[in-house]
């Protein structure tokens, strides 16, 4: 029933789309730039590695008519670098690329921008066909990666409650056992089948495509599903060992070293393919990521295993097994909270991102459902306390009341004889019954004993509950509390999984270089006159951004994205630690862009630029952004 709860929560959920990892760290020729002659190629760089696609670049010239292109391919062998060759001949005007790539951990990326030769054309180009994703395609590889990760902790916290805490009956471990194998290996065809699918961002049924099926072979999220495709056929060798006790105790060593290695080799196909691989720190990220994810399936599979030893088996599980199990969970919550702790540092980068950032936010939930987890498996640790220290009832001997000699009615005229037996009454009176019965009601006996009734003893009144039983139950409970709040804590870790560390958004957001000007940085600033079509973005280079003599190249976007020509726009930078301007950079307008070369900025320091966009006589707006200058 709870899985069945799961996957509905996640259809519901799954319409928004996943984020990808990689961000665009900058773009050679830089997004709005101007350049005198046409690029000989075109080149992105990212904060981390990217895969590319047959047709990663989409170039579309001023007219909106796309650009032939060869085979996109990593500049210089940089694997965090995509790079395509332009054709010659390039005509001046304004043209668009629509880009999508890969991240190292197996998220695609995708993005568009603009940049123009010798001038930006006259009128805003047509903005591409956005290349989202499909929302069948991640809806159905969304609710495969939920289902795998559900499926691990099943399958490996089963297993690892039967090898380790050694249950009596193993009988009701078959069903998650069988379930999570085949909901994992279901889990695992399903997204090698929509891996072309969901990075091209088309239906599901370009699955059949054989050429996209053949590179997702050769990628390496296609060759971690692959390896954990042969490793479940290995591990359904091991399956029928767990089920049954004394092939367990047999030869305990050999399938705890068995059991351990795959374990261990079945959480690196999601290490070698999600966050651990891309970033800082990538072996001691893996080794965290196995560890982290090796602890949570001990833990909420060995809960779900306990629950269920504790509902279906024959004879209810001994004190030793919950307490195996207790010191278990202990070890899985001790290496959660040390890989946890590390792995937040390695994503959030700041403190200040657990609170202003997606990936932060949804670490905080993630963080308050372990809490509440926690607090319900202190709870479980308690009734397993009391459980493993309730005394057994003791057996008390039945008591059978002593035979009591049977009253034989006296004959009138005849003497009395003890045990003497009268025999038949062959002459039966008027009225009476001769076969008396159950049923009968005769007149009472005067002379009967009242200690002894004459339907027999009473029944000993009903003994009261055993502590443990009572110990039993509630330990059933706080099972099933964890139970649930650890697939919320699942949901949520896989949600965190599809966002992107802030450490990573840091990195993107720090001040791009633009290519052929070296250290130039670029600075966007928003603005809203608070009319109708009053909203848009100015783009800034300031080049080389150094102390001293500098460049400055301004471009106006509109609220479509395409360049809007403005009849002024001034620039301003002052250093108010030093009491320093305002300096007017003096921009003129070069037809379509606002430029200068003699901006002379002559100290270091946190500068605010301001900058001022009149759109018409009465509509204008001043808006600030800081810049660091640097020596």
């Amino acid at each position: 029933m709870l899985l069945g709860t799961t996957l509905i929560l996640l259809l519901l959920g799954s319409a928004a789309p996943a984020t990808a990892h990689a961000a665009l760290r900058g773009t050679d020729p830089e997004d709005g730039s101007v350049v005198a002659s046409a690029p000989r190629h075109l080149t992105l760089t990212f904060t981390e590695s990217v895969g590319l696609l047959e047709d990663s670049f989409r170039v579309y010239d001023p007219t909106n008519h796309r650009v032939p292109l060869d085979e996109p391919q990593h500049a210089d062998g940089r694997s965090d670098t995509a790079r395509v060759a332009l054709p010659a001949g390039l005509g001046k005007g304004t043209y668009t690329v629509a880009w999508r790539v890969v991240s190292s951990d197996s998220h695609p990326v995708s993005g568009a921008f603009t940049f123009s030769v010798g001038a930006p054309s006259p009128t805003a180009p047509a903005v591409p066909e956005a290349r989202d994703e499909h929302p069948l395609t991640a809806s159905l590889h969304d609710i495969a990666r939920h289902l795998s990760y559900i499926a691990a902790a099943l399958l490996i916290g089963t297993a690892a409650f039967a090898a380790l805490c050694r249950p009596p009956d193993t009988t009701p471990l078959r069903t998650p056992l069988l379930t999570g194998w085949w909901a994992l290996l279901v889990a695992t065809l399903v997204l090698l089948a929509l891996r072309a699918p969901y990075e091209s961002g088309t239906s599901p049924a370009t699955a059949l495509d054989l050429s996209g099926f053949a590179r997702t072979l050769t990628g390496r999220p296609g060759l971690a599903l692959l390896a954990r495709l042969a490793l479940l056929l290995v591990t359904a060798t091991l399956l029928p060992r767990l089920l049954r006790r004394e092939a367990l105790d047999r030869r305990p060593g050999a399938h705890l070293a068995a059991g351990a290695a795959l374990s261990v080799a079945l959480a690196l196909t999601w290490a070698a393919a999600e966050h651990a691989s891309a970033g800082i720190q990538v072996p001691a990220a893996m080794t965290s990521s196995v560890l982290h994810l090796l602890a949570t399936a001990c833990w909420l599979g060995g809960l779900a295993a306990l629950l269920l030893t504790l509902h279906r088996a024959k004879t209810p599980p001994p004190p030793a097994t919950v307490n195996r199990f207790s010191r278990l969970a202990l070890a899985s919550v001790t290496v959660l909270a040390v890989t946890g702790v590390y792995q937040s540092w390695r994503g959030l980068g700041s403190w200040e991102a657990l609170t202003e950032t997606s990936y932060g936010r949804t670490l905080t939930v993630k963080l308050l459902a372990v809490a509440a987890l926690l607090l319900a498996a202190a709870f479980s640790r308690g009734w397993t306390t009391r459980l493993a220290t309730a005394k057994a009832p003791e057996t008390v001997p039945e008591v059978v009341p002593d035979a009591v000699p049977e009253r034989v009615p006296e004959r009138v005229g005849a003497p009395a004889t003890q045990n003497q037996d009268p025999g038949p009454n062959p002459d039966p009176s008027p009225g009476s019954n001769p076969n008396p019965t159950p049923d009968s009601n005769p007149d009472p006996d005067p002379d009967a004993d009242p200690a002894f009734p004459a339907d027999g003893p009473h029944p000993a009144p009903p003994e009261a509950p055993h502590p443990a039983d009572r110990y039993r139950r509630a330990l059933r409970a706080s099972v099933l509390a964890e139970v649930t709040i650890g697939i919320l804590v699942l949901l949520v870790t896989t949600v965190l999984t599809g966002t992107v560390p802030a450490r990573a958004q840091a990195d993107a957001a720090r001040t791009p270089q633009v290519a052929g000007l070296p250290g130039a940085s670029v600075a966007t600033i928003p603005f809203d006159v608070g009319t109708p079509g009053g909203r848009g973005r100015v783009q800034i280079t300031l080049d080389p951004g150094r102390v001293g003599e500098n460049g400055v190249q301004a471009v106006v976007f509109g609220a479509d994205g395409g360049l809007v020509a403005v009849p002024e726009l001034r620039l301003t930078f002052t250093l108010t630690a030093k009491d320093v301007g305002p300096i007017d950079a003096e921009l003129t307008d070069r037809g379509g862009y606002w430029a200068t070369s003699d901006l002379t900025l002559p100290l270091e320091g946190s500068w605010t630029m301001k900058a001022t966009v009149r759109l018409s006589d009465l509509d204008q707006v001043t808006e600030s952004r800081r810049i660091r200058v640097a020596r």
